[in-house]
């Protein structure tokens, strides 16, 4: 067992709420200190390095008060639930709906509703980090959603944390549970409001019933110092849809995976993202789509921007079981290097075992254009400005294919500061001015 494992088992110990999840917390708690811990031999971890989670001794965050939102909030018609350093904050969230419940606040039989879901599309143990999310959970958020039921509003769940801890971790858990042809939108915002190095351990599960309908959104735009383990584990019934869009700018650490699972015939998967990397910054894409049934889809595209001496990891696999006939599947994994010194490691993969399936994927690493970027320059444009122009140029298809013009509109202006550019070039992006 490593320095971490045992420090971690510190923090369940600690985690002393939800006594109804008691048996699931401590199944996890054990099948954690038996875990091999990962090293740069094992294939999943061979570029990221878990270094910096051993010289931490991990704390669970005592809760804060804030004056105000923070202005990195998005401004959304949505039902909002904040949580500041790991607990609920009622002063700052909306009034919730009868389908959304805190497991702090949950009745007997939604209890037992949240005990028939938990940890069923997550299959933690093959996830480590899962396991000590759950060894150590404290709060989380059930969505359950009737037949037929669809939210007018947003669901945007805000995790904050406020600087007040170097060595605080944050762990939430979010469970999404769709049943037939139901419908919502769901937002995930993580925020850091000071340097300090918090580390969230963040786990999604997601069950979509037959013709239900998600849009999820997730997005990890904290302090450089920050560091983020999470995961977002989906199970598609047939016909269900689920569109996800993520966006992490780099940390000292950050992981974040993707599983999902076709279980019925017409499910689709459309999954897109970005991140955006600089320094000396990391950020680890893993992703995995099992096709374990015919006549389904998945659309997968992801592109980073890497700068400085930033190092970035993209693993997506696609696995075409052999009774999944009828495949259709893309992935595209396309980088941009706007430095010498920064890394892509890319790795997509397409394992098929059926016969009767259309399936590609591929992946490009590139620098900035020259011609481009002479034109840009000949124009008036600094040559500063130009490289992040045409950087944001470069994901700027994946923003326009949000659903939601709000997002739209709060992500531009901040990705273009993730390049580090001037105002000027904030001003051309937001409003689109032409440059002569």
């Amino acid at each position: 067992m490593s320095e971490f494992q045992s420090h971690a088992l510190v923090l369940a110990q600690q985690s002393t709420g939800l006594p109804w999840l008691n048996e699931a917390k401590q199944a996890c708690a054990d099948q954690w200190q038996t875990e091999k811990w990962p090293t740069r031999k094992t294939e999943a971890w061979r570029y990221t390095s878990l270094q910096s989670l051993e010289s931490t001794l991990w704390t669970l965050p005592s809760d804060a008060a804030l004056d105000a939102l923070p202005d990195e909030l998005m401004a959304l018609d949505a039902i909002r639930v904040v949580f500041v350093n790991g607990h609920f904050s009622s002063q700052f969230s909306s009034e919730l709906p009868a389908s959304l419940t805190l497991f702090s606040q949950a009745s007997d039989a939604e209890q037992q509703a949240i005990l028939a879901k938990f940890n069923q599309v997550a299959k933690v143990e093959k996830h480590l980090f899962s396991q000590l999310n759950t060894a150590a959970l404290g709060e989380g958020v059930f969505l359950n959603l009737r037949a037929n039921q669809r939210l007018e509003k947003p669901v945007y769940v805000v995790h904050i944390h406020t600087g007040s801890g170097a060595s605080d971790y944050v762990g939430s858990r979010l469970l999404l549970s769709l049943e037939t042809s139901a419908e919502a939108v769901v937002i995930e915002h993580f925020v850091t409001l000071s340097d300090a190095s918090p580390m969230f351990n963040a786990v999604t599960e997601v069950d979509l019933g037959e013709n239900a309908k998600l849009k999820h959104y997730r997005i990890s735009m904290e302090s450089e110092q920050a560091l983020h383990l999470g995961s977002v584990h989906a199970a598609l019934h047939a016909n269900s849809q689920l569109t996800g869009f993520t966006l992490a700018t780099g940390s000292r650490l950050k992981r974040i995976d993707y599983h999902v699972r076709h279980l019925g015939s017409g499910a689709d998967l459309d999954l897109q993202g970005i991140y955006l990397p600089k320094y000396n910054q990391r950020v680890d894409y893993h992703t995995n789509v099992e096709h374990c049934v015919p006549h389904c889809t998945t659309n997968e595209v992801f592109r980073g921007v890497i700068s400085d001496t930033a190092k970035a990891v993209f693993n997506g696999r696609i696995h075409i079981h052999q009774d999944a006939q009828k495949t259709l599947a893309e992935m595209s994994n396309r980088n941009l290097l706007t430095s010498n010194r920064a890394e892509i490691n890319t790795k997509p993969e397409l394992e098929i075992y059926a016969d009767d399936v259309k399936c590609a994927h591929g992946a490009t690493i590139s620098q900035l254009n020259d011609e481009s970027l002479f034109y840009l320059v000949s124009r008036g444009i600094s040559e500063a400005e130009a490289r992040v122009m045409l950087s944001f140029g470069f994901v700027n298809e994946l923003v326009e294919n949000i659903a939601i013009d709000e997002i739209k509109e709060w992500l531009r202006p901040r990705m273009a500061k993730a390049f580090g550019q001037s105002d000027d070039v904030v001003r051309h992006l937001i409003h689109d001015e032409s440059i002569d």
